[in-house]
């Protein structure tokens, strides 16, 4: 099955996804100054693919050197993958251009990221990170679900933020409330 996961491209989101996809595709706009942003957000280190959309008319020459800007700063990056270099394509989705061969690059870089043993490698390692996303939510459900632990917590985060309480000493002390 193909699950196809948006975010609204604020940073934050992206770093989660990818962690949770066996491919991510990192879609930019020509001249939209995302080309600076995807490299200071850290975006491009997490791409699998770029892909340059509304590619089409008066773009079409924005959305090239944006590819070729991007194409450079790749080449300075690690690939997630050892045998993966992602690959820059500019697409037009209103005009129904390079959409083909966005998919056939998913496709392959579902092909190579098995025969090199990262597809499984990666699919594990995003199960161990939602076993620990989980327990975090548990542990802080049931820290916020007791009112004589909520309270101690809004205390120790006032004494945190006026410097009467270092907030190492804050944590130990939610901790030993835990242990009983």
């Amino acid at each position: 099955d193909v699950v196809l996961v948006e975010t609204v491209g604020t940073g934050q989101s992206e770093t989660s996804v990818a962690d949770m996809v066996d491919t991510f595709l990192v879609l930019m706009l020509p001249g939209a100054g995302d080309e600076l942003q995807g490299i200071k957000k850290g975006i491009l280190e997490l791409a699998d693919i770029i892909a340059i959309n509304k590619s089409e008319g008066e773009n079409r020459q924005r959305a090239q050197s944006a590819a070729a800007e991007y194409v450079a700063a790749l080449k300075i990056l690690m690939p997630r993958v050892p045998q993966w270099q992602p690959p820059v394509l500019t697409i037009s989705g209103l005009a129904d251009e390079g959409l083909d061969k966005l998919w056939r690059e998913v496709v392959r870089h579902r092909e190579v990221t098995q025969a090199a043993g990262a597809f499984g490698k990666t699919r594990a390692d995003q199960q161990v990170k939602w076993m620990w996303a989980m327990l975090e939510d548990r542990i802080l459900g049931r820290l916020t679900r007791d009112p004589e632990t909520k309270k101690k917590i809004r205390e120790l985060e006032a004494q945190v933020r006026d410097g009467t309480r270092a907030a190492t000493l804050a944590v130990e002390d939610i901790v030993a409330g835990m242990d009983g």
